[in-house]
């Protein structure tokens, strides 16, 4: 029976008619629900996504596609912007960072898409002396690091001369190595090459070298005196001149930065033998005269010599002063006798020998005990030259009246 309803119904026209309106009217209803909705373009992080949506605003949009937007995302519109028929949503989440400068970490959130552009639009300055530890087009990852050594200027001091250089620290021998200063086997640093280089460091380079220096010197000659009958007492007769030797000696010299700082005799070589000078002396004695007179008394007349008269005598003299080391002097540093002034620099004076006989000794207001051993074409009459150990010594010593006194 209830089959018989059911059927009757369906073949009812006006229920047929009925229910066809009824399913073409939802059908419109429902295309121009459809036809109603706005489409929108979402793009995040590179993908795109495009929806149909009845959404008011932007906020409804990302809340329908279940997306967040954090606190230092970059979004292309507000969230309460109004949707509209085909717009598009940009969202690029934002990055976390951290910038290391000198060892100091700081995070930092950012949507640039290189290292470049996120020190850019973080105002992070780095000079080309800086040190960086990424490419500038290194592509920004979510916890990146980003290491930064700061530039700063030390002093190379190299023997004097100073230069001021960029470094971001290491060690000593890697800025050495940076600037192309070689160092040799004996060459100082200070600091050494392996301390750790900061902004108070500064660098000293003491350069050393050894050298050899060969000097040569003269070696006195010695004076043999031999006793000669045939020639009066109290007179002397020079039978061969005397020469004077030649030394050679050999140095290690140590120079630091050019100027000597040691020196130490190494060997030395007898170039030529010194001759010896020989002096007669005469033992020959006079006898005493004896004369004869008419009334046959006698008389004897003795006669003697002797050269002490000037002994203790005292001279006032004109003083100057020399050192072998002078303008007009021969450089080999030997007197008018041949006696050796670079190696016996102390207590010789020179004179005119005929007022002091060459080989006196006297004393010198001022100077001392002094032998006369020298001339000079300047020293005439009451005139005195000393000799003095350098040529500082003698320039500062000037013109002076001294008392001179002769000793023996």
């Amino acid at each position: 029976m209830q089959r018989l309803k059911i059927s009757h119904i369906l073949n009812n026209k006006d229920f047929v008619y009925a229910l066809s309106l009824f399913v073409f009217i939802g059908f419109i209803c429902f295309s121009f629900y459809e036809l109603s909705k706005a489409e929108v373009t979402v793009v995040q992080e590179g993908e795109t996504t495009t929806v149909r949506t009845h959404a008011n605003t932007v906020e409804d949009v990302l809340n329908e596609l279940a997306i967040n937007v954090g606190e230092h995302d970059e979004l292309s519109h507000e969230l309460n912007d109004l949707v509209n028929g085909e717009m598009k949503i940009e969202h690029t989440i934002a990055k976390q960072v951290t910038v290391s400068i000198d060892g100091k970490d700081q995070t930092y959130y950012t949507t640039s898409d290189t290292v470049e552009e996120f020190l850019t639009e973080q105002e992070i300055d780095v000079s080309e002396k800086d040190q960086l530890s990424l490419a500038a087009n290194t592509k920004i990852d979510n916890n990146l690091v980003i290491d930064i050594e700061k530039a700063f200027q030390v002093t190379i001091n190299d023997a004097g001369e100073e230069q001021q250089v960029w470094t971001t620290g290491g060690s000593i021998k890697e800025l050495l190595a940076k600037h192309d200063i070689k160092l040799n086997e004996l060459d100082r640093v200070e600091p050494k090459q392996t301390a750790s280089i900061n902004k108070s460091t500064d660098i000293n380079i003491t350069r050393v070298e050894k050298v050899k220096d060969v000097v040569e010197e003269e070696k006195d000659f010695k004076v043999v005196k031999r006793s000669d009958s045939s020639l009066e007492k109290g007179k002397e007769e020079i039978i061969s001149e005397g020469e004077p030797g030649i030394v050679e000696k050999h140095y290690e010299v140590v120079l630091e930065n050019g100027e000597e700082v040691s020196r130490e005799l190494v060997k030395e070589e007898v170039k030529k033998e010194s001759k010896e000078k020989v002096v007669a002396v005469g033992t020959k004695v006079n006898k005493p005269r004896t004369t004869a007179y008419a009334d046959t008394s006698s008389s004897t007349e003795t006669v003697s010599r002797g050269g002490s008269e000037d002994k203790g005598k005292t001279l006032y003299m004109k003083a100057t002063a020399y050192n072998w080391d002078c303008a007009s002097c021969d450089g080999r540093g030997l007197t008018s006798t041949g006696y050796n002034l670079k190696a016996n620099p102390n207590g010789v004076v020179a004179v005119d020998p005929s007022v002091i006989p060459l080989g006196t000794k006297v004393w010198v207001e001022g100077y001392g005990y002094a032998i006369a051993r020298d001339t000079g074409g300047n020293i005439k009459g009451n005139k005195i030259d000393l000799h003095m150990p350098t040529k500082q010594q003698a320039a500062s010593y000037g013109m002076k009246t001294v008392q001179v006194k002769i000793v023996e």
